[in-house]
């Protein structure tokens, strides 16, 4: 059953930035975009390489290794070569804290 876990204080990303989050043997990406907080797996489904060090412009992340681009709203592919899209996870704020859905 999915349930709301605390990951990090709202103050621990940067505006249009991302911090990487392991919990539970997995690792996710959570992302503060300019309309707000959101989370998706943390590993690029190209190759093993975690998205904290790509780039986020607007709602798109882009992998560092071969700059393949999802959206973080819904985790789908925009350009190879990632060749399956991310899971995502709803996402929530309470008291400068910042909660993702597993």
């Amino acid at each position: 059953m999915a349930h709301w876990v605390r990951a990090c204080a709202s103050e621990d990303i940067e505006d249009e930035d991302l911090i990487r989050w392991d919990y539970e043997g997995r690792t996710y990406a959570i992302y503060r975009a300019k309309d707000g907080f959101y989370c998706t797996d943390g590993m690029c489904t190209h190759e093993e390489e975690h998205l904290e060090e790509g780039l986020l412009i607007g709602h798109v992340i882009e992998c560092p290794l071969h700059q393949g681009r999802f959206d973080i709203r819904t985790g789908e592919v925009i350009s190879p070569p990632p060749f399956g899209d991310l899971n995502t996870y709803p996402v929530k704020t309470e008291n400068g804290e910042v909660y993702v859905k597993i």
